[in-house]
């Protein structure tokens, strides 16, 4: 087991995977650095390897998939994962560390927008969209994250073997997020200067597509972790509405002693019903949140041991 690894997925990444490799050596000289190259066709995987890198392959496209793989091979005490792209400084990486190593952080956050990110970026779209995911997100679960979708992040060991990794692309750090809000993990901030991409190098995020596809994750997790509060409001606009159409028709029936609109009468009735079906199933799927929840507890808990153990052989 390392006791630092860091994880660095990379798409086509030439321009700066080197300098990127080369930083958190000199950052993080007990860390192991593991560059992950998916599918690159400019040699991206050749220079990590000059650098003095571990280069290892993911052949399936999409971050989430590299990260997946990343999380599933490596064993390390402590993890550090960052882009290759040259945005985020290797300089904060030690206090990073520092936070899961001796103040029980399972996540620390490097927080760009806190920081210069919102002048450094050129793409005002990912702007709106970045403070529009993260007070998505904060009041959805009642959380003070300040990054959501930060590519600088550090785990423990056991945040990284009991993270389910679903997403196949860019929504993986919503997708982390949630996860450790959701299962009350403690979540630590590090505020870090972000520079923009230099000239030459490309982001591989798609503004408009992968905004959707985020905004869609963010939807699915909320009704797989809130389903109360999801399928509640749900049966609450149910409600909501069957009522707007069948108060008139309440009223006319006191006044005149008949119902002329049968149809809307009907639909009226099967609005309430799907209103029930739809309050019933958020609370049957609440407790069977609960019972995913204290199995995950559990789950927590043979990691620790195994992290333990590892820990103590080495030692």
């Amino acid at each position: 087991m390392d006791k630092i690894a860091v994880l660095i997925p990379c798409y086509n990444e030439s321009k700066t995977v080197k300098k990127v490799v080369e930083d958190f050596r000199q950052a993080l000289p007990e860390a192991v650095i593991y560059v992950y190259d998916n599918n690159s066709t400019d040699g991206t995987d050749r220079l990590a390897l000059e650098a003095g890198a571990v280069v290892r392959y993911e052949h399936q496209q999409g971050k989430g998939n590299v990260i997946r793989r990343m999380f599933q091979e490596i064993e390390a005490e402590i993890y550090v994962m960052v882009d290759g792209d040259d945005t985020y400084p290797a300089e904060a990486s030690p206090e990073m560390v520092k936070l899961v190593r001796e103040h029980g952080a399972k996540m620390v956050v490097g927080d760009r927008l806190s920081s210069t990110y919102y002048t450094e970026n050129k793409r005002p779209f990912h702007n709106f969209g970045n403070s529009m995911v993260k007070n998505c997100i904060n009041w959805f679960f009642h959380t003070n994250i300040q990054d959501i979708m930060t590519g600088y992040r550090a785990f423990h060991y056991t945040f990284v073997k009991t993270f389910p990794v679903l997403s196949r692309g860019f929504e993986i750090e919503t997708e982390m997020t949630i996860h450790a809000a959701d299962k009350n993990l403690q979540v630590d901030h590090v505020v870090v200067e972000y520079r923009d991409r230099p000239e030459g190098s490309v982001s591989k995020l798609n503004t408009f597509s992968d905004g959707l596809k985020v905004l869609g994750c963010i939807l699915g997790l909320y009704r797989n972790y809130k389903p109360f509060s999801f399928f509640g409001c749900i049966a609450a606009l149910l409600t909501l509405i069957s009522a707007g159409f069948f108060l008139p028709i309440l009223v006319e029936f006191l006044n005149t002693g008949l119902v002329p609109r049968f149809p809307t009468l009907i639909v009226c009735g099967f609005g309430l019903i799907a209103a029930l079906q739809s309050f019933f199933a958020g609370l049957i799927l609440q407790g069977m949140e609960k019972k995913s929840k204290q199995d995950f507890e559990l789950e927590l808990l043979k990691a620790s041991y195994r992290f333990n153990g590892c820990v103590e052989r080495r030692s």
